[in-house]
């Protein structure tokens, strides 16, 4: 009985010395200043968020920000964001139903462009995206800047038949550790 006591509590030491794996960016923290407002701000994860690392973004907008149909969707980043992308491994998630019953789709891409001058990406899906469905944008193999910071990821829309102008969505407050 002694030696399972001893074991039962050596062994729990060696547990508790070990962290535990877990995801690096669950939500959008707490900012004090410089961050977008509240009812702008767009919730993310980030498989790493760790500096000079390869990354997964799922970048999440939500049905309530979406009124309009999407013909495009332009993310635009900081001048001071040196990380990349990997433009073929970019892709758009369609969210059907509410809670946590929500079903995801990926849909088709016609194009992707990365304009490196312009801190821009824009994704041109192959048909118009219907209104008041959650989106996930989820961009593999990200290369993390090699020094950790805050960055402002902004999401922008475009809506078929419309002026050819850029719809504010919201902004993704992204920290790399």
């Amino acid at each position: 009985m002694k030696r399972l006591i001893s074991t039962l509590l050596i062994s729990s030491c060696l547990f508790t010395g070990f962290p535990m794996a877990s995801f690096s960016q669950g939500m959008p923290g707490f900012t004090l200043f410089g961050g977008p407002e509240q009812k702008n701000q767009l919730s993310f994860r980030l498989d790493s968020g760790k500096s000079g690392m390869w990354d997964r973004y799922r970048l999440r907008i939500p049905a309530k920000k979406l009124n309009l149909a999407i013909a495009q969707l332009s993310i635009s980043y900081p001048e001071y964001y040196k990380g990349s992308f990997d433009t073929e491994k970019i892709e758009i998630r369609v969210g059907t139903g509410t809670g946590n019953l929500t079903k995801k789709q990926s849909i088709p891409i016609d194009e992707i462009v990365w304009d490196k001058e312009n801190n821009l990406i824009e994704i041109y899906p192959t048909e118009p995206i219907a209104a008041s469905n959650k989106i996930e944008v989820v961009l593999h193999n990200v290369k993390n800047p090699r020094f950790g910071g805050m960055y402002h990821f902004n999401a922008n829309i475009r809506s078929p038949g419309d002026v050819p102008l850029l719809r504010y969505i919201g902004t993704w407050l992204l920290t790399i550790d």
